[in-house]
């Protein structure tokens, strides 16, 4: 039996690869399939099933182009409703892999379909159970991300989910391992641990979910208690997960071409198109395009593309650095924005070389801002309120960087200076201002982290 958790960090996404004795499984796969077939391909196996737990929101899963480049069936637990060929599981059916099974177990709640795998071994004992965004390792799934297309409430979800945990999880033996859909850092769970693997001993142990200390009403009302709006992209990723869409690998064919300056600088003129810069936060203060706005790759690219962008039909134009143009397309493809235009050829280099203009952003140090700051200065602290448990600026107003847009208590006279934790959401924060016009403005490198070493 061979067991690998796939985890993507920018994501905090879990996919996993299961074989024995040369057949393969895959839950929740990647968009980009390659590492799945690679896998089997190293163990000198054949994907048998793809498995998926429920119609992902947050991502674009691989599971349409497994199942095209294996013939391997997918597999949804009861009341998925997809608009292509797979199987809908019974509850409880049994699956059979080499020498293992797998049980699918119906756990709605987070979803009305969503399902959880339970993994047995050679000697029929229950080993592992694979949870989706049902049960997180501290946290369950939050209910609220399947309101737009299945109108139902999510206090109505909540309970699902209650039953769902009590009736069908906990039961199981204390021993297996629990490998969830998400790590800290998803937006499908409120507070989940940093680990991505426990048992599920321990869980009952330190999930509120599991520990017995919650009636169902309360549990009703904790969870669903400040749950935050789900982002404009969850739905639209739900719909291509459920109906269908292109593969990764036609995308890449599509959207990887280098552009000029020249077309660059009419596309923008001309189209409603977003320029965004994928760069190291330093490179773009120093020196970017008009109007563009920062998401850099080396943070959480995906999700902040989503929250920012909004709309997955958005043409978009990236500013990346050489050599990182495929990775740019690719993840932006795992959240469905797959409506790329294209590279700037050479990147800002061959912006100025056409003549074109570029603007800056002033970037100081946790020191200098100190220094400069008053009681009077406009200070913008684009945390989520759940960070500022860990302090905060005096006279620094909070405004998360998701809500940025909503700007109307931001003084345009005023020199902003825009912190957040690291140095990284600021950055996104101070591009889209000046986007919308906001011309005094200062990033505080280091953020908040920084800050608290000082004051």
């Amino acid at each position: 039996m061979f067991v690998e958790q796939i985890y993507t960090g920018c994501l905090s996404q879990a996919s996993y690869f299961i074989e024995s004795n040369g057949e393969a499984a895959v839950i929740d796969p990647l968009r980009e399939v390659d590492i799945y077939l690679k896998k089997a391909e190293n163990r000198n196996s054949k994907i048998k099933y793809v498995f998926q737990t429920h119609f992902h929101a947050d991502f674009v899963s691989g599971h349409l182009s497994i199942s095209e480049k294996t013939n391997a069936p997918i597999v949804y637990g009861p009341n998925a409703d997809p608009k292509y060929d797979c199987i809908i599981s019974a509850d409880n059916e049994i699956f059979v892999l080499g020498d293992l099974k797998i049980k699918l177990i119906h756990t709605p709640g987070h979803t009305l379909e969503s399902s959880s795998y339970l993994l047995f071994d050679d000697k029929n004992n229950q080993h592992a159970i694979f949870t989706g965004d049902t049960l997180f390792l501290g946290d369950v799934g939050i209910p609220d991300v399947a309101q737009r297309y299945q109108g139902i409430s999510k206090e109505k979800l909540a309970e699902m989910l209650f039953e769902s945990i009590n009736n069908k999880i906990k039961p199981l033996d204390d021993n297996i391992t629990v490998y969830p859909g998400h790590g800290a850092g998803s937006a499908c769970g409120k507070n989940m641990m940093r680990v991505t693997v426990d048992t599920l001993a321990n869980q009952k142990k330190v999930n509120y979910s599991l520990n017995g200390k919650f009636s169902k009403i309360d549990f009703v009302k904790e969870l669903v208690k400040d749950l935050p709006e789900p982002p404009a992209y969850f739905p639209q990723n739900v719909k291509l997960n459920r109906d269908g869409y292109v593969g990764i690998d036609k995308i890449l064919k599509n959207n990887l071409k280098n552009l000029t300056a020249d077309y660059v600088y009419n596309k923008i003129k001309s189209d409603d198109v977003i320029v965004l810069d994928t760069r190291n936060p330093s490179d773009y203060c120093n020196e970017h395009i008009p109007g563009s706005i920062f998401i850099g790759l080396n943070g959480r690219f995906a999700p902040w593309v989503g929250e920012i962008l909004k709309d997955i039909n958005q043409e978009i134009i990236l500013i990346v650095e050489e050599g990182k143009e495929e990775e740019a397309i690719t993840r932006l493809s795992r959240v469905g924005f797959d409506n790329c235009l294209g590279y700037l050829d050479s990147g800002i280099e061959s912006w100025k070389t056409a003549g074109y203009s570029t603007e800056s952003i002033r970037s100081i140090d946790p020191e200098q801002f100190i220094n400069e700051s008053s009681p009077n200065s406009q200070i913008i602290d684009v945390r989520d309120k759940s960070e500022l448990i860990n302090g905060k600026f005096k006279s620094s107003k909070n405004i998360p960087l998701s809500k940025i847009d909503s700007h109307k208590k931001i003084d345009k006279n005023l020199t902003s200076y825009v912190y957040c934790a690291g140095g990284y959401r600021s950055v996104i924060a101070c591009s889209i201002l000046k986007r919308d016009k906001f011309n005094q403005l200062v990033n505080v490198e280091s953020g908040f982290s920084g800050i608290s070493k000082l004051i």
